[in-house]
Parts: structure tokens; sequence; C-alpha cells
């Protein structure tokens, strides 16, 4: 066997085991994809034994969430990014006494206090997670508004990730559109008055502008 025969059986043996290395690369990480999302939903429903007044509430924001951000066309991954991250959103409920979560009147000021500590719970709960997103600080932020009149930090306008202005106004939209302990559900054309009423000033505009349009397109519908 000559030289340019040998060259050319090396190259042919080096892409068929570079090509099966690939292969064996993205089996893993479809594994590894499988597991952290079992391990998300598996977190998801640890809130929702914590708080079952709010059982569904994280799945459906997780749902409207996703299709406002399908709607403002951003990417497939941005997407599933914020599908997951709305799926535990609410994950720091779990520190709240559950006499607080289902209280059926008004919070006094310090039980009102203790729930606004639920987005740093998550955060910390979340923070040593690697991610492919930024989970830890959506979570953190998605009670922030755009006049920095939210909590924990006061962010303003594009201090906020784009991924948290969308789960806020979801996260609205669906808390009020839904039944509490404390009053009834609201329709959801009111929610969204709601939110467009206040967009500029709590609520990104364009996500706002997104939600209606989802709705108003029937491009979703809470089950």
């Amino acid at each position: 066997m000559n030289d340019v025969a040998r060259m050319r059986r090396r190259v042919v043996k080096l892409e068929a085991d570079c090509k099966r290395a690939k292969e064996e690369l993205e089996r893993t990480f479809k594994i590894l994809r499988r597991a952290m999302k079992g391990t998300i939903y598996a977190m998801a429903l640890v809130v929702e034994i914590k708080d079952p007044s709010t059982a569904q509430h994280q799945r459906r924001v997780a749902k409207l969430a996703s299709a406002i951000a399908r709607k403002m066309s951003l990417s497939e991954e941005e997407i599933e990014g914020i599908q997951m991250t709305a799926a535990i959103h609410d994950v720091g409920r779990i520190y709240v006494p559950p006499e607080i979560l289902g209280k059926p009147t008004r919070l006094s000021d310090i039980e009102f206090s203790m729930v606004k500590t639920h987005p740093k719970v998550g955060y910390d709960i979340l923070k040593m997670v690697q991610f492919p997103w930024p989970i830890a600080q959506i979570v953190l932020q998605h009670h922030e508004r755009m006049d920095g009149s939210g909590y924990p930090r006061g962010l303003s306008r594009k201090d906020i990730l784009l991924d948290a202005r969308i789960l806020a106004v979801a996260d609205v939209v669906e808390a009020l559109a839904s039944p509490r302990s404390y009053r009834p559900a609201r329709a959801v054309d009111k929610a969204l008055e709601e939110i467009s009423k206040n967009k500029g000033v709590l609520y990104d505009p364009e996500v706002a502008d997104a939600c209606s349009k989802v709705f108003a397109d029937r491009c979703f519908e809470f089950a």
C-alpha cells in the first residue's frame, strides 16, 4: 500500500471517529438536558405541594410567557429558557409560611414583607446551579417594575433582563385571571386592561403589546 492510500485510510478513520464522538456528545447532551428539565419540574412540584392555592400558576405562567416570547420573535433557545424559568419562578415561596400564602384576607405589612422575600430566596436556591440560561437572575428580577417601584432591588427599565420583563407580564396576567384565596378571578380582558394601562410605567411596552396580541390572535388561552 502506497503512502497516499495509507493517508486516505487514516483520514477516513479520523472522520469516522470524529462522527462517533460527535454523536456520543449529542446523546450525552440530550440526557443531561432531560435531567435538567426533570430537576426543574421536580422543584416546581415542591412549590405546588407547599402552596396548593397556586398549584397550576407556574405552569400557566410558563405557557403564557413562552407564547409572549414567541410573539416577540425570540429564538427557540431563548423561549425554552423563559419556559424553564417560569416553571420555577416562585420556588422561593417554600420559605413563606402556608398560613400566609393561603390567607383569605388582605395581608398585613409584615406578612407582605415576608412574601416579598421569595424572589431572593429563589435566587439563593438557584444561583449555584449552572443552567444554560440566567435562571437565578430572572427569578430574582420577576417582580421588578419599569419605573423602579418593584422588588427586591428596585431595578428599572433596561436594568431588568428582558426575560424577567416577559415573566413579569405573564405572571400578573395569570394571577389576575385566576382565583385566589382572598379574591375571585377576573376576566382575561380585565387582566389585559391592567397591563395595557400600566405599560411603560410598570411593564415593558413591547412585552405588554405582545401579550395583548397573543390573546387577540388566539395564539393562547388558559386551559
